[in-house]
């Protein structure tokens, strides 16, 4: 999974989902002087959303949408593509291998290679696969999708069979289904070029790639110090500024790919230029001669670009939306000042929500320690009202998160508890449940334990007398919609003397602050969209809530959660237990998923239609022409 500004990521193979009709942020063309057809594509970033970072193996200060599927993949190829027209499904086409074969019981899995090549004439080879997995298993408290049990701690060993074959053998029969879709769909093959652990060093020098699997964490330790140090992050420093940016498009290190694209420009503000890369093997081969990715701080300065004419593939902001929808998966009319586009909304494969910190030190512990009490998160959930923030800030465009799976698109996995909401907004059970469990409540002032203590009626473990439900929440600048959100949210709290004392930051900043810690200040984070499913895809969450997990920002833990997501992964067991259980516990606040896009295509452009429910952009499918 990733977290995306809007939206994050994780899917799943033959993923029973309906077709979707909605687009991605795309890019069109900029009209080249001398030039009859434009030979440019330009794509609207998010706002305060820019990528910044470049090497493919991160941790969750880095793992987003604008990083990953909107950055780092145009160049770098995972070895498993997902995203298949509208839907999240595997995309054979365009994945690097054949389609893995299950066999002993699903305790082997077989993966061959297609013919594909580096920019700098290596093959892409069973070795490169190794080199991922053999970094993964010196580094996995450094990758964003680890949890324990899982990618690497299931792989007995590998065997490299072919320069184009390997075969994992596992630790245990697995689901072949999840294994494919949130385990294999993580691995990103890396070029021998790398596999150094000095500037100017030899290919392979590093001695991470040519070696059994799991033999070398020490050489691929030394070899992700340098390569995370070259993009720009010191492990030993986790805190320092990243002053590598300006490097990426020059550094000979991330000019090898084996993707479509080749980076040109590269510049602190987000401000990025690729070209085709002429050795691309797959079978999309760009035809755009230049594709930039343009920054905005605000959306109203992304919109005015758009009306401008600096854009071909931009986005509505929700304010300036002049005709609501009453059916979220339909596009109203477009905004008048934009009639040479075409609206497309998108929604991604994804949940919004949040995370509680419940290992918080801020007010000597007592917050998270609040957070920890289930009727304290129940109270705060009854008093988010998502049909109203939906019909009036997202002006129809949206859909509740009512749980851990997407009800949208249409799918086969979310329940019946999901979509009918467990919490629908009743403010008198908000207050009365803080009532029974010991606290002067007092709206629009600040609420208070008065009774402290672990019986029924107290306030629970470790609140003492006079903890006050007083909470920092920050949230992502730059989107008037999330501020109207915050704003409506934060005086429907205050209606039970919920105090949540908002303040903004930078989407990057909030969440570089949301990770996961066993003591750290930050008590509510919220970067304006939850999670998009990917790299896995198939929303079983131990990425996202299982303990000890690599995304699970606020440390969530709960020992039956733990054992409805193993349940998941290692038999064909359905998610109805899992999915029910956390829609009931909310080990999050769930909000309105908003659409996670409201494309705006330029008339003569073709290709960016459908777009991937992942958020991942396609620019060598885009063509111009006037028949576009």
């Amino acid at each position: 999974m990733q977290r995306f500004r809007g939206i994050r990521r994780m899917v799943s193979a033959g993923l029973a989902v309906g077709a979707l009709t909605m687009g991605l942020v795309a890019a069109a063309p900029a009209v080249t002087s001398g030039a009859s057809t434009p030979t440019t594509a330009t794509w609207a970033e998010l706002p305060s959303d820019p990528p910044n970072y470049i090497f493919p193996f991160m941790s969750l200060a880095f793992f987003s949408v604008s990083n990953i599927n909107q950055f780092q993949e145009l160049m770098y190829r995972p070895l498993y593509w997902f995203g298949n027209g509208s839907t999240p499904n595997l995309n054979p086409s365009l994945s690097l291998a054949e389609n893995p074969v299950y066999s002993d019981g699903n305790t082997t899995v077989t993966i061959d290679l297609k013919p594909y090549k580096w920019s700098n004439g290596e093959t892409v080879t069973a070795e490169d696969v190794m080199f991922w997995m053999n970094m993964l298993h010196s580094e996995k408290s450094n990758w964003a999708a680890y949890s324990a049990g899982t990618l690497p701690d299931d792989v007995k060993s590998i065997v490299v069979n072919s320069p184009t074959q390997l075969t994992m053998n596992l630790t245990g029969a697995v689901n072949s289904y999840w294994f494919t879709y949130n385990e294999l769909s993580q691995i990103t093959p890396l070029p021998i070029a790398w596999d150094i652990t000095a500037t100017g060093g030899a290919p392979g020098s590093g001695g991470c790639a040519n070696a059994p699997f799991g033999t070398v964490d020490t050489q691929c330790a030394a070899v992700y110090t340098f390569l995370s140090k070259q993009a720009g992050y010191d492990p030993a420093n986790p805190t320092a500024t990243n002053n590598s940016l300006s490097t990426y498009a020059s550094n000979p290190i991330w000019q090898v790919v084996d993707g479509p694209w080749k980076l040109t420009h590269f510049d602190a503000s987000g401000d990025v230029t690729m070209v085709p890369n002429s050795s691309y093997s797959g079978p999309v081969k760009p035809t755009i001669k230049q594709f930039q990715e343009l920054p905005y701080t605000t959306d109203d300065a992304e919109f005015n670009a758009l009306v401008g004419g600096k854009l071909d593939v931009g986005y509505l902001p929700f304010q300036d939306v002049t005709q609501p929808t009453t059916n979220s998966q339909k596009a109203g009319a477009n905004n008048p000042r934009l009639s040479n586009f075409t609206l497309a909304p998108l929604y991604g494969w994804s949940i919004n929500y949040f995370p509680y910190n419940f290992n918080s030190s801020a007010d000597g512990g007592n917050a998270g320690k609040i957070f920890s009490q289930l009727y304290v998160r129940q109270a705060i959930q009854y008093l988010v009202d998502q049909p109203l923030y939906i019909k009036k800030i997202d002006k129809g465009y949206g859909v509740g998160t009512y749980g851990p799976v997407p009800v949208e698109p249409p799918n086969s996995f979310a329940s019946t508890t999901e979509k009918n909401n467990p919490y629908p907004y009743n403010p008198s059970k908000a207050i009365s449940l803080l009532k029974s469990h010991g606290w002067k409540v007092v709206p629009n002032g600040t609420t208070t334990c008065a009774s402290p203590g672990t019986n029924g009626n107290e306030c629970g473990a470790g609140i003492p007398a006079g903890a006050a439900m007083s909470f920092n929440l920050q949230y992502a600048s730059g989107t008037n919609s999330i501020q109207e959100l915050m704003t409506a949210e934060k005086s429907s709290w205050a209606a039970a003397g919920i105090n949540m004392s908002l303040s903004q930051a930078s989407f990057n900043t909030v969440i570089g602050t949301a990770v996961p810690c066993s003591s750290c200040s930050w008590e509510l984070q919220n970067w304006g969209a939850g999670w998009i499913f990917a790299p896995d895809y198939y929303p079983t969450g131990e990425e996202l809530f299982q303990t000890g997990a690599g995304s699970n920002s606020g440390s969530y833990s709960d020992k039956t959660n733990d054992s409805n997501i193993l349940a998941t992964n290692t038999t064909q067991a359905p998610l109805t237990d899992y999915e029910n259980y956390l829609a009931e516990q909310l080990p999050v606040i769930y909000q309105p998923n908003a659409a996670s896009l409201l494309s705006e295509i330029k008339h003569g452009l073709s290709g960016v239609t459908p777009q991937s429910p992942l958020i991942a952009i396609n620019p060598e499918d885009w063509r111009f022409g006037s028949g576009s």
